[in-house]
């Protein structure tokens, strides 16, 4: 980096700040120095920034990525492996070495030597040793055994035997119970689930009477020690978030249903690379994958004709640093990193960035559960074993965990070490995997400014997770370039949880009041009273949620429909959820009772119009569009609206397009696409400049009523006005269009539109209708075949409850 002052203005101490604030910021490689002769540019540059500086606090040094050097690592000749795990409340820790991951005893145990200063146990271990001592030569498979002041080790223990125990809990929150071994929290692939067909009983990782002394170590996971590799994950792109276009879809959904592609890659990350151009050619720029670190789901394969038991989405995670081996075609040891980083690269060199759906909430050891007596019990399978008071927020007096998450319990995301994971875990996705962007469920989890007794989300709180990410992570520019693209899901479960619009800079998020507003004017017209300023605030980028705290319209995730409720066509074809329905459409529990959906009255062509319309209204916004996999073709769930247990047929994604229906939506949506794409004006990297009505002339954006008049405040607030256009100044943006002017009938009656100016010497073409007579494979224009409608003044007749769009050339 190289910064340019004047020194006549600043002199050598505002020089000095900068190199100091530039060196903090972790920038080690940059110029600052004092020229005489400057070039305007660079001038103006540097005031903004001197001034910028000048004012701004110098922010504390911040630890590196994974500074600790946490986890097992080969050393640089392969001849020796670190392993290092933090637990600041163990006073024994234990490294276990297996030949294998399930099956079989240890094969050798090393104790470990705690470093006071920082928490961290380590040993060093030879691999001669390992295979000249204990004849191991294959790959090390390792985890943990833990003793604390409610457990504390005395010579003669051994696995099962309750010597030393004090208690399961004790004052101080601690939960260590050395009969169960511990998966390694920064282990890069796992061996197994810690349930699986060969090991059901889930009651070995469980404390209490009962099961404190049944050892866990033949079942339980394992980290794997990895060899490096060198598989590239191609050129990330660079694109402004502003111009993605996100295509939300299951790793194992996208191919499992594929028939064209080896049985053997289907519902795996080699599968979902083939899909790659498909998606490209569809228009997608960047597809967000649900979960894909290590969950518990070897288990869902067990009764393939159930759906009881099964985890599909993947939401309750067992390690932050694993691609999950279930989603491999290569099973091997290091065969799923390769693999993801393969389909990586696949969508990279089609220009599609990949995003991660990360579950830093909670985890996937558990809420605490009634055994068979009726006590109450922990499952042990990592963090809580390790330092259960450092990796999850407890309720005040420390003995049980305190939920805003609805699956038993937060990670306690305001510790600086529970943190250090998370930092840790992305960057590892981002620098070694290849992954481009993150979307955070539940994020707002991580804007807590408390660990115990408590939560309290605080935006300005500069050691919450969700600040220290935007730190040590940088998100990408808003113009686009380097870095990651942040994504909040803005809410959890409880007080001061639902922060849509209120999270910090740099983040964008899931935008539900544009979802929630958009469903129930379309849904419930006649009694549901959503004003045209409503939908104004909404179509324009939602300005009143971003606009505020130095957001953009980027920052606003539009989207319909997700993972977690009906899919588009569902949305526009069922009243109710339909949850209870027999394998394999079911049954699921749980869902959403409050979903905003409508029939259309049975009436299928008006559920294909609504479906339009939706989508039209979507990718007619500003903001950045999203969808789920399948919606391009109308996909059903068949009234499902909560799928996180159906691993079957129903919710996996259909490749035969067997009706004109499927065609033509398809059609339709790879056009509306295009035509977004091809229209900067639509993808505003700030937010429009609006006409008050009494100003002439063509302001970047201008509401209109369908009388072709300038719309009004009176006009907006009136709920029983229920269609709004508006126009948008194309030359502003060096969009081909002169302008593009969109209008949206939400009524129940059609209405005759007068069209305003479109710019001088300048006509209106149409590009597309989402009414019931322009269905087809051509309802959206190829680029030069718009049809010719008219000037000013020209009178267009829309149907109820669509959408028309034209531009004018």
């Amino acid at each position: 980096m190289s910064l340019v002052f004047l020194g006549s203005c600043f002199g050598t101490d505002l020089t000095t700040r900068v190199a100091s604030y530039l060196d903090r910021l972790g920038h080690t490689s940059h110029k600052v120095s004092v020229e005489k002769d400057i070039s305007p540019q660079v001038l103006i540059n540097s005031l903004f920034l001197a001034a910028l500086l000048s004012f701004a606090p110098i922010p504390e040094a911040q630890a590196a990525i994974n500074s600790q050097d946490l986890g097992a690592r080969y050393d640089t000749t392969l001849e020796n492996i670190s392993f290092r795990v933090y637990s600041s409340r163990a006073t024994r820790v234990e490294v276990w070495i297996y030949g294998q991951g399930s099956g079989v005893e240890e094969s050798a145990r090393y104790v470990m030597t705690r470093d006071d200063a920082t928490g961290v146990w380590s040993q060093m271990v030879s691999v001669s040793d390992l295979r000249n001592t204990y004849g191991l030569t294959g790959t090390v498979h390792y985890g943990y055994r833990a003793w604390g002041p409610n457990w504390p080790y005395e010579d003669g223990w051994i696995k099962g035997s309750e010597t030393g125990f004090i208690a399961d809990v004790d004052a101080a929150g601690n939960r260590f119970n050395p009969n169960k071994l511990l998966l390694d929290p920064y282990a890069l692939e796992i061996s197994q689930d810690p349930l699986s067909g060969t090991c059901t009983d889930g009651m070995i990782y469980a404390s209490g009477a009962l099961d404190r002394t049944r050892d866990s170590g033949v079942c339980a996971s394992k980290g794997i020690v990895l060899a490096p590799d060198t598989e590239s994950v191609g050129v990330k792109p660079s694109r402004a978030l502003k111009d993605e276009v996100i295509y939300e879809v299951h790793v194992r959904g996208l191919t499992m249903n594929d028939t064209s592609l080896p049985e053997t890659l289907r519902g795996t990350y080699a599968g979902a690379a083939t899909k790659a151009g498909y998606l490209a050619d569809l228009g997608i720029t960047a597809v967000e994958l649900l979960p894909v670190q290590e969950p518990q789901n070897d288990t869902n394969d067990v009764d393939p004709n159930s759906a009881e038991g099964d985890n599909y989405w993947g939401y309750a995670t067992l390690n932050y640093f694993a691609p999950d081996r279930r989603y491999a075609s290569d099973k091997s040891p290091g065969g799923p990193t390769r693999e993801w980083k393969a389909m990586v690269k696949a969508f990279h060199d089609a220009g599609i960035k990949v995003y991660m759906d990360v579950v830093y909430n909670h985890t996937g050891e558990g809420a605490p559960w009634a055994n068979s007596d009726g006590q109450t019990v922990y499952n042990l399978l990592s963090w809580r074993g390790l330092d259960n008071p450092t990796y999850y927020s407890l309720t005040s007096d420390l003995q049980s965990p305190w939920d805003n998450t609805g699956m038993g319990g937060n990670y306690n995301t305001r510790n600086a070490v529970a943190q250090n994971l998370i930092i840790d875990s992305l960057a590892y996705w981002r620098d070694t995997l290849g992954v481009d962007g993150f979307r955070f469920d539940l994020a707002s989890v991580l804007g807590n400014s408390c660990e115990h007794g408590c939560f309290n989300f605080d935006r300005t709180d500069s050691g919450n997770a969700l600040n220290r990410i935007v730190a040590e992570l940088p998100p990408r520019p808003a113009e686009g370039g380097a870095g990651i693209d942040l994504i909040a899901e803005p809410w959890a479960f409880g007080d001061n949880a639902y922060q849509v619009g209120d999270f910090p800079s740099g983040w964008a998020e899931w935008n539900g009041i544009f979802r929630d507003r958009l469903r129930r004017k379309q849904n419930n017209p006649e009694v549901d009273v959503i004003t045209t300023a409503e939908l104004s605030h909404r179509f324009a980028g939602s300005p009143d949620l971003y606009g505020d705290d130095g957001r953009s319209p980027g920052h606003s995730i539009n989207y319909l429909v997700s993972h977690d409720g009906f899919t588009l066509n569902d949305l526009y074809a069922y009243n109710t959820k339909e949850n209870d329905q027999l394998w394999p459409y079911g049954p699921s529990d749980g869902g959403d009772d409050h979903n905003n959906s409508w029939n259309q009255g049975g009436d299928r062509a008006e559920q294909r119009k609504a479906a339009r319309t939706g989508l039209a209204l979507l990718m007619l916004s500003a903001g950045v569009p999203m969808f789920t996999g399948g919606d391009e073709v109308l996909r059903t769930q068949f009234g499902n609206n909560n799928t996180h247990n159906l691993d079957s047929t129903a919710n996996w994604l259909s490749w035969a397009r067997d009706t004109n229906e499927e065609t033509d939506h398809e059609a339709f949506t790879r056009r509306l696409i295009g035509f977004r794409k091809a229209h900067p004006a639509l993808r505003p990297a700030h937010f429009y400049s609006e006409a008050d009505h009494n100003d002439n002339g063509m302001e970047q954006l201008r509401w209109f009523k369908p009388d072709g008049v300038q719309a009004d405040s009176t006009y907006l607030y009136n709920p029983d006005n229920h269609v709004i256009a508006w126009r948008i100044d194309g030359t502003e943006f060096g969009d081909p269009a002169n302008a593009i002017y969109i209008a949206h009938n939400g009524g129940s009656s059609d209405v005759n539109l007068t069209l305003p100016w479109p710019g001088s010497g300048k006509s209106w073409y149409h590009a597309t209708d989402t009414a019931t007579w322009s269905e087809g494979p051509d309802t959206v224009a190829n680029p030069g075949a718009e049809g010719f409608i008219g000037s000013e003044n020209a009178v267009y007749r829309l149907e109820a409850r669509s959408v028309l769009l034209l531009i004018a050339k």
